[in-house]
């Protein structure tokens, strides 16, 4: 297959940093896939989604797809959390701050071994490039950084975390992909006209940087950078700098709709709803936009149009998916419905959250006990699309989700 210009540029970018010694092998025990589309939803715990009626779909699609009943989130806060998704690792960034856009004279967190914090506020984020020491994720964190001190934030499930682990690289299963001539993009609602370039917010027109004065209730955060991970890394943002086609909003030439109807669409594809649409919720969006009225981690007090709209629009992705050749063809193909964090996981409460994977080639109605992480979902996604681990998707611990996805070497019907 012919290599695509960005393809090419974001190759050459990592061709020339110490970045392939730092992979580890090919994860094992997970069929070959074609197509892998994760669509992230935002800031619910399982058991705020599970039995909810205002999820309707989610409820009924994690029963007839398989579903991972203990699976955590690694974080906080958001942006953590897609780093580790794509990534394996938080990069030293344990905070929702914007990109520092272009900076070539700062010094990534992974090699000065600071991290950057929402409380106190660390600014933006150095582009993410080379090797280094990423932050601690403690089980329960008592800084302050995303609640009020004196508080307890359960980080995964309040008894196990992760340790600052030396060695880890700065790159993604993007990077990955590009160096090896494959095809990924990222699909994120509410992109502007103008692009991902230097952007940190849209309405899906004006942008952060655009905006009027003028403009009735400020911007409308629909479009959020913390969402799209690949724009906090240096090879990312010179790629879009030389004009890589490698982000898409869902409308439009090129966008997520378009590249199904067409049945071309890459072999990864984050899929990200814009913060109306993925349970996140705005303060201006109007009210069935509004955050959650209380945060204690339970339904009650929960948005129920947050909840709805999201679920609906959940639906309408996996059902524009499921029509396309993509899908359909003979291909295999998988689905992963994934929620970023808790974002109540105050103690007592944990960050587990709920995590759904379909495939068009076994059968679905399975659920999974085993303890997972979003280190497993990037170990998982490695392995089917055979390439090698990132940071701490080659730990000893983390397990790939082969109870979900499948066995390597499972015949059509998912069993051996």
């Amino acid at each position: 297959m012919k290599k695509s210009l960005a393809m090419m540029l974001l190759a050459a970018a990592l061709l020339g940093g110490p970045l392939f010694a730092q992979e580890g092998a090919v994860p094992k025990g997970i069929p070959h896939l074609d197509h892998v589309f994760v669509i992230m939803m935002e800031n619910h715990a399982y058991g705020q989604i599970v039995g909810n009626p205002n999820a309707p779909f989610a409820n009924s699609y994690m029963n007839s797809a398989n579903a991972a009943t203990n699976y955590y989130a690694v974080g906080h806060p958001s942006s953590t959390n897609y780093l580790e998704i794509v990534g394996g690792s938080n990069f030293g960034v344990r905070s929702d701050n914007a990109p520092d856009w272009h900076n070539t004279s700062c010094t990534p967190n992974l090699i000065s071994g600071l991290t950057n914090f929402d409380t106190p506020n660390s600014g933006n984020v150095c582009p993410i490039r080379g090797a280094g020491t990423d932050a601690a994720t403690p089980a329960v964190d008592t800084s302050g950084n995303e609640c009020t001190a004196p508080c307890s934030l359960v980080d995964l499930d309040g008894a196990k975390g992760f340790t600052a682990a030396p060695n880890t690289v700065g790159k993604t299963i993007a990077d990955q992909l590009s160096e090896r001539g494959m095809t990924w993009k990222s699909y994120q609602e509410s992109l502007p006209p103008s692009g991902a370039d230097k952007v940190t917010y849209s309405d899906g027109y004006y942008t952060d940087v655009t905006v009027p004065g003028t403009i009735a209730g400020g911007l409308l955060k629909l479009y959020a950078a913390k969402h799209n991970p690949f724009v906090y890394f240096a090879s990312m943002q010179e790629a879009l700098a030389s004009g890589a086609h490698n982000f898409a909003g869902f409308e439009g030439e090129g966008g997520l709709y378009e590249d199904l109807a067409s049945g071309e669409v890459p072999r990864f594809s984050l899929v990200v709803p814009n913060q109306c649409n993925d349970q996140h919720g705005r303060g201006n969006g109007g009210s069935y936009c509004d955050f959650d009225f209380n945060t204690n981690g339970t339904q009650q007090g929960l948005n129920p149009a947050l909840i709805y709209v999201g679920d609906l629009k959940l639906r309408n992705l996996v059902h524009a998916i499921h029509a396309s050749r993509a899908w359909r063809d003979g291909r295999r193909s998988a689905i992963v419905v994934v929620w970023d964090e808790n974002d109540y996981s105050l103690s007592p409460n944990t960050n587990r959250v709920l995590a759904i994977v379909e495939t068009n080639y076994g059968r679905g109605g399975r659920t999974s006990n085993q303890f997972y992480t979003h280190f497993s979902l990037l170990r998982s996604v490695e392995g089917a699309l055979g390439l090698p681990c990132l940071n701490h998707a080659c730990d000893a611990n983390t397990n790939s989700m082969s109870d979900l996805f499948g066995h390597e070497g499972d015949d059509d019907d998912g069993r051996n």
